[in-house]
C-alpha cells in the first residue's frame, strides 16, 4: 500500500483503550485500526465533497531553531525523548 511513515498522535486514553481492545478482538493491529478509519473519514468527506485540508501546524514558520539548525535527524530524535522521563 506505498511508503508506510511512522507518526505520534496524541489522542484522549478512554479511546486508545477502546482502539485497543477492538484491535486485540479482530486480530489487528492498532495502527491498521487507526488506518482503516482514517480511509474511512476520507472516503465519506469525498464523498459529500468536502476536501481534506491538513491544518497548519508550523509553529512560527522559520524552520528549525538555531539549536538545531545544523544537526541531524537522529540528533534531533534523540533530543526530543530526552528528559521526558
Amino acid at each position: 500500500m506505498g511508503i508506510r511513515m511512522k507518526a505520534t498522535i496524541e489522542l484522549p486514553e478512554p479511546l486508545l483503550e477502546r482502539a485497543k481492545q477492538l484491535a486485540s478482538r479482530d486480530g489487528t493491529t492498532l495502527g491498521e485500526l487507526m488506518a482503516a478509519g482514517l480511509r474511512h473519514v476520507l472516503k465519506e468527506r469525498a464523498a459529500r465533497g468536502e476536501p481534506f485540508v491538513l491544518r497548519d501546524a508550523r509553529v512560527d514558520g522559520r524552520g528549525l531553531s538555531e539549536a538545531f539548525a545544523n544537526t541531524t535527524w537522529d540528533e534531533i530524535r534523540k533530543a526530543s525523548y530526552e528528559g521526558g522521563q
